[in-house]
């Protein structure tokens, strides 16, 4: 036996594999905006500006993709940054320094991503 051990979870193929994975997705979707502020409220923004982005911002479709990807992008790193806090969390509530640069680095993503967003809509109305 190598030394390299497989997740015990691991190991379903083909398309029973693509269905736990689907139900896993939604499931973490179900969690951050059950339990994440920051995502409920993302959520929301995403909710008005990507319809915005595609039936009212008058853009090239080059630009509406900017726009939607940008404002998906802030979800995505908004799971990303509440999965570090949450497996931090799970290690240990104590204080720690590699704790704090963990959180604060997942805190640092969402803010380049939210600069982002407002750059890249910033652009598209007003460039």
């Amino acid at each position: 036996m190598s030394s390299h051990q497989e997740s015990p979870f691991k190991g379903k193929t083909g398309v029973k594999r693509l269905i736990n994975a689907f139900g896993y997705s939604l499931d973490g979707l179900r969690a951050a905006y059950r339990h994440e502020d920051a995502f409920r409220q993302l959520t929301l923004l995403a909710m008005v500006l990507v319809p915005l982005a595609l039936f009212v911002v008058p853009a090239t479709p080059l630009a509406r993709a900017l726009l939607v990807a940008s404002s998906l992008a802030t979800l995505i790193i908004e799971l990303f940054n509440s999965a570090i806090e949450a497996a931090v969390d799970h290690t240990s509530l104590e204080r720690h320094p590699l704790a704090k640069r963990a959180k604060d680095m997942g805190s640092a993503a969402q803010l380049l991503g939210l600069i982002n967003l407002g750059l890249v809509w910033g652009l598209v109305l007003f460039g």
